[in-house]
């Protein structure tokens, strides 16, 4: 008869073997250590140059932002400069400009002294020398007047200047008076008083649709009345 017992074995389980895992850690953490021992002293010589370097570099990026900032300072100071010179140049040339008008002014002064007093001249006592009318805006009129005297060098010449220009208008001659010429009556003369020569100067008004054809110039003094008269084209310019 067969045997009913089962056939089965009961063997025992062994133990796995855990050593050699234990044994690559230990070896692992090991070359982590050997490595960043190695690393240390490789770069430990280094670093007190590297350190030098960048404190170098700071230094001479100090420097150079402090040269800068001079270089800058500079460039205002001198743009202030070229432009307080330029200033001043323009200034100068002003006032060389109005001196050199100045001396013409003086120059033709003289120059008509000289004709005057010169020894050609013919001596001729309170005289109008010349009348010129320049015209301006709204019918108003520049005049100048030089009134001259050679006769007696030692006098002196005083009184009050008017003149009256006569024309035409509305096809018929006219007269515009002292008064009219300023526009309200009893306007006064134009005061002079000179020893050799002087210029009188001022603006009057025209009246509308007038054509002036001649001004006449009347001067008045303590002892002594001259009335002369003038070509309007001539003294116009």
């Amino acid at each position: 008869m067969p045997d009913p017992s089962p056939h089965f074995q009961i063997v025992p389980r062994r133990a796995p073997r855990r050593w050699p895992w234990l044994l690559g850690g230990v070896l692992w953490l090991l070359s982590l250590a050997a490595a960043w021992h190695w690393s240390a002293r490789s770069a430990a010589p280094t670093l007190p140059v590297l350190s030098q370097r960048a404190q170098q570099a700071e230094q001479q990026l100090a420097a150079q932002r402090a040269r800068l900032q001079q270089l800058s300072q500079r460039e205002t100071t001198l743009s202030r400069s070229d432009q307080i010179s330029r200033n001043a140049n323009s200034d100068l040339q002003n006032t060389l400009a109005e001196r050199d008008e100045e001396i013409a002014a003086l120059r033709a002064d003289i120059a008509f002294y000289e004709r005057l007093v010169g020894p050609t001249q013919q001596r001729k006592g309170l005289n109008v020398f010349s009348s010129e009318f320049v015209a301006a805006a709204d019918n108003a009129w520049q005049y100048q007047i030089v009134l001259t005297q050679n006769l007696n060098r030692g006098a002196i010449s005083e009184g009050r200047m008017q003149f009256v220009i006569e024309g035409v208008r509305d096809g018929k001659l006219a007269s515009v008076d002292w008064n009219q010429l300023h526009q309200r009556p009893g306007a006064p003369g134009q005061a002079y008083s000179f020893r050799y020569f002087q210029t009188l100067e001022g603006q009057v008004m025209l009246p509308p649709e007038f054509t002036p054809q001649r001004v006449r110039v009347v001067l008045k003094g303590q002892d002594i009345a001259v009335e002369q008269s003038f070509d309007w084209k001539a003294a116009a310019t």
